[in-house]
């Protein structure tokens, strides 16, 4: 009893000082290290997207030392599971760049507002949640339905494609405000040459509607996976903006080389396969949180595993 009275006096500390940890990355990201635009370089992707583990990892590590073992390994096994899910989001952001023509030293600045964005809308999506759930118990049900079915989709190959010439935001943008395919600078909206007090959206806004609309869709899925790894909604929040924080970097890095892992993307439809499952039999039997994290990783690594095989084979043929 003591020790949970001293979680709950603690929980509020954590969540002044945890928002106020993200305000700071986010102003040293914008204000200091990339307060000029330019093109990412491989080392310098690849020391973000570490930088931001070894964060999550660390922070897991104090959760572990002040909410116990079963604390930290629910934000571990949160955080592998919004990592593993926010690979869609690298295509889908590579598409988008592609689609509209968007100079790489551009996307990082529509990337950093894009990912703010998302930490506020995955904020209202989760308490949303909590509250749905709160208010309707069996809704856990569907919502593992829900995980188990979009896996089993993945897994049959009948999602389709993406065409940004039929996207409904993009026919929706076009009727509603006036558009440029000129891009000027990081400007996301510029003045008309011919009406100075007119204001037209640049492809950069576009790209930044796009990506916004796509996270929302991708949070359909990611949110409900980790509700079946935890109900406490300090892990659920934290492991989700720790996987949004690090995506970035992650996009400058993988976006080339995300289609040569044939089988993650099966991987990561197993993933939703199996946390649906846990959340259908919660009620029923609680898989314990270690060995959920330990099928998780395993699932994940056989996947890179069977991939980087099956590259390894096709290169010495």
């Amino acid at each position: 009893m003591d020790s949970e009275r001293t979680l709950m006096e603690t929980t509020p500390f954590f969540w002044v000082m945890f928002n106020a940890f993200v305000v700071a990355m986010l102003f040293l990201d914008l204000k200091v290290f990339h307060r000029k635009a330019h093109q990412p370089a491989p080392r310098e992707a690849l020391a973000w997207s570490l930088g931001w583990v070894v964060l999550a990892l660390g922070f897991g590590a104090i959760l572990f030392g002040v909410m116990g073992a079963d604390k930290g390994l629910e934000f571990l096994s949160g955080y592998i599971v919004e990592k593993s899910l926010s690979l869609d989001n690298i295509f889908i952001f590579s598409v988008i760049f592609q689609a509209l023509s968007i100079p790489l030293k551009y996307q990082h600045r529509i990337l950093f507002w894009g990912i703010l964005s998302a930490l506020i809308l995955r904020g209202l999506m989760i308490w949303l949640g909590f509250a749905l759930i709160s208010w309707f118990h069996p809704l856990l049900y569907i919502l593992g339905g829900f995980l188990i079915f979009t896996g089993l989709k993945i897994v049959w190959g009948t999602e389709k494609p993406v065409n940004m010439a039929t996207h409904p935001l993009i026919l929706f943008l076009q009727r509603h405000i006036p558009l440029t395919s000129t891009i000027e600078g990081q400007q996301l909206w510029r003045r008309t040459k011919d009406t100075p007090r007119r204001w037209e959206a640049t492809p950069l806004f576009v790209a930044l509607v796009l990506i916004e609309g796509s996270d929302i869709l991708f949070a359909v899925d990611s949110i409900p996976a980790i509700f079946a790894i935890t109900l406490d909604p300090f892990i659920v929040y934290t492991s989700n903006v720790f996987a949004i924080l690090g995506l970035r970097s992650l996009y400058f890095l993988l976006a080339d080389a995300v289609e040569r892992f044939a089988y993650l993307k099966s991987g990561v439809a197993l993933v939703l396969c199996f946390v649906g499952l846990k959340m259908v039999m919660m009620d029923i039997y609680k898989i314990p949180t270690g060995w959920s994290l330990f099928i998780i990783l395993m699932i994940l690594g056989g996947s890179v595993f069977l991939s980087y095989g099956g590259r390894s084979q096709g290169c010495r043929k």
